[in-house]
């Protein structure tokens, strides 16, 4: 598996691009755009003036004090803000943008996302919903790092109609940003994303959220004995809890579908338990093994121990390259 992004581009894929919201995927976008000369200029807005100054302090790029001043004049803008805000996002940009100019957006649910963008859009913008689907536990803008969508997936869900060369555009950025490139339709997305990211995610808030009450029964023996297992719940458990809480919001029909099939699935499990069945937790364990394996081989995790993590990597992912 590559470890390194490609050549950066001779000449840029942009003239200026503007990031609204600069947390871990704004500034990561800052970071990739810069390394890869995907602009000749990136702007930036975060509604958080303390955003706005560390980002500045970081040299994300020409850091606003307004969403009209970031998008004037932008080729293509991209709202790096939780789910529950592209609506109001998309609003506030709406006036400013240039004709021809492409809207996408980072958010983990596409159908919610559509809805509350789309009827936002001036005509004559192309707007290209996507999702890089790339992340860590950590956020804010000195969580980003140039290499966080490197051989990760960049799912768009243009709509039906989509201008053919704004899509093919937004795809070169992603690509030359690290990416591999899918496209699919956005009530799809949201099916897919439920069981691989959203129900793994909730899983893990529960497991903990039920130590945390465990704890003060345990006398911190919970926390002191915490075993690998646990330990990468908590990593996941760790994630930007605004952001999370409006993907539950807005993708709850696809969610509560998965999360449906995850309790027939529990409860069968617990029959093989109590029954004493060896046979069928032996089969589960080892479908369930090769899964990961397959995950492994398609370079979306490595098989290093502790996931590939080193020990002392305590303020936040490195850039790999």
């Amino acid at each position: 598996m590559p470890e390194r992004l490609g050549p950066a581009r001779a000449v840029p894929l942009f003239d200026k691009i503007a990031l609204i919201g600069l947390g871990l995927i704004g500034s990561s976008i800052a970071h990739v755009a810069r390394r890869q000369n995907l602009a000749r200029e990136v702007a930036g807005f975060d509604s958080d003036g303390d955003v706005r100054r560390r980002a500045r302090e970081l040299r994300l790029g020409a850091i606003a004090e307004s969403t009209q001043d970031a998008v004037a004049g932008a080729d293509l803008v991209v709202l790096c803000v939780p789910v529950g805000a592209m609506g109001d996002a998309a609003r506030d940009v709406a006036p400013h943008l240039k004709a021809g100019a492409i809207l996408c957006d980072v958010g983990s649910v596409k159908n919610g996302v559509v809805s509350a963008v789309a009827p936002h859009v001036p005509e004559g913008v192309h707007f290209i919903p996507a999702h890089p689907v790339a992340g860590t536990e950590y956020s804010g803008p000195e969580a980003g790092f140039a290499t966080l969508f490197l051989q990760r997936w960049c799912i768009l869900t243009p709509p039906d109609g989509a201008d053919e060369n704004a899509v093919a555009k937004l795809t070169t950025f992603w690509e030359t940003a690290g990416s591999h490139v899918e496209i699919m339709n956005a009530a799809h997305h949201d099916l897919v994303l439920a069981i691989t990211s959203h129900v793994p995610h909730l899983i893990a808030y529960n497991i903990v959220g039920t130590a945390a009450d465990l704890e003060e029964v345990t006398q911190s023996e919970v926390i002191k004995f915490s075993a690998g297992g646990f330990r990468d719940f908590t990593r996941v458990a760790a994630s930007d809890p605004t952001m999370w809480r409006d993907v539950f919001l807005h993708n709850k029909d696809a969610v509560l579908e998965m999360l449906g099939r995850f309790n027939e699935d529990l409860s069968a499990l617990q029959r093989m338990i109590r029954w004493g069945d060896g046979d069928g937790l032996f089969e589960l364990f080892s479908r369930t093994r090769a899964i990961r394996r397959g995950i492994i081989a398609e370079g979306q995790e490595t098989a290093a121990p502790d996931f590939g993590r080193h020990i002392g990597e305590e303020n936040g992912p490195g850039e790999r390259n």
